[in-house]
């Protein structure tokens, strides 16, 4: 269950979860060039972990900025920035972002980390939004945001941002991480990119069901992908890419059996094993 939200305040750890995508399937193209998608994201219990201290002076700053990342490309000062603006308020804060989750993995970091930050802050900052206001915010800052704003595994469409509620029985995840970073624009730019999925009636979708079609592409593209891949599927036949990659998962029953299968991939390989949420953390803010 999760905590109340009288007990989230600026003393708080705010968890920021990973996602993964059981199936994605490419259906279409707008004319704008976005693709139209479905998929089904599930959060799991891997989590970076963001820190929030008041400030009067409407500044804000991240204190740790991720190398590389300038301020104002980076998620969780743009997402912070815009619900100050969208809703005149006068505070500002100080942001501590602990990365656990890896860039460039598909799993949902830096979108997660931004609809943290638009939850936790509309909550510190008492600026009233509703989580449907937030998810419209969070669609301004990409296509994965909503998703995590709104708070519940979802099968989604359109971009991203339609969404249905599912429930997933329990599992756990083996998940790899191959040594490399995948850009999410190389892989959707791909002419050679199946496009063309039939669509699934969300009421009828049931877990196991449809592939990663982005998966052939970021094999091709990424050896390494492949390569874990392979490795992965030997003990793990029905493993597949979360997102655009790089991360691969498998689904299993239980812990044990989730632990005894890590156990047996070759030594030097990047593994964890996580458990899958019945709902965000946060879903009661």
């Amino acid at each position: 269950m999760n905590p109340p939200a009288a007990s989230w305040d600026w003393n708080s750890a705010w968890p920021a979860p990973a996602k993964l995508n059981l199936f994605l399937h490419v259906v279409g193209r707008r004319a704008d060039g976005y693709h139209l998608l479905q998929s089904v994201f599930r959060f799991i219990d891997r989590c970076d972990t963001l820190r929030f201290a008041r400030r009067t002076d409407a500044r804000l700053r991240l204190l740790n900025p991720i190398p590389g990342v300038p301020p104002e490309s980076d998620l969780c000062l743009r997402a912070a920035r815009l619900l100050q603006v969208e809703t005149g308020c006068a505070l500002g804060a100080d942001i501590t972002l602990e990365k656990c989750l890896p860039m460039g993995g598909g799993l949902g970091g830096g979108s997660s980390d931004a609809a943290t930050v638009l939850l936790a802050l509309n909550h510190l900052w008492q600026t009233g939004l509703s989580r449907q206001a937030l998810q419209a915010l969070g669609l301004r800052l990409g296509a994965d945001v909503p998703v995590f704003v709104a708070g519940c595994n979802a099968f989604a469409e359109g971009i991203g941002e339609a969404l249905t509620p599912v429930g997933l029985p329990s599992a756990w995840y083996l998940v790899v991480e191959p040594p490399v970073q995948v850009p999410t624009a190389a892989i959707f730019g791909a002419p050679e990119l199946r496009r063309d999925a039939p669509a699934i009636d969300p009421a009828r979708w049931r877990p196991g069901e449809g592939c990663n079609a982005l998966e052939p592409v970021a094999c091709a593209r990424f050896p390494e992908v492949a390569e874990y891949l392979a490795k992965l599927r030997v003990v793990a036949p029905q493993a597949m890419m979360t997102g655009s990659g790089a991360c691969l998962f498998a689904e299993f029953f239980d812990a044990a059996t989730a632990e005894a299968a890590a156990a047996r991939l070759p030594e030097g390989m990047r593994v964890w094993v996580a458990q899958g949420l019945p709902a965000h953390p946060l879903g009661a803010i």
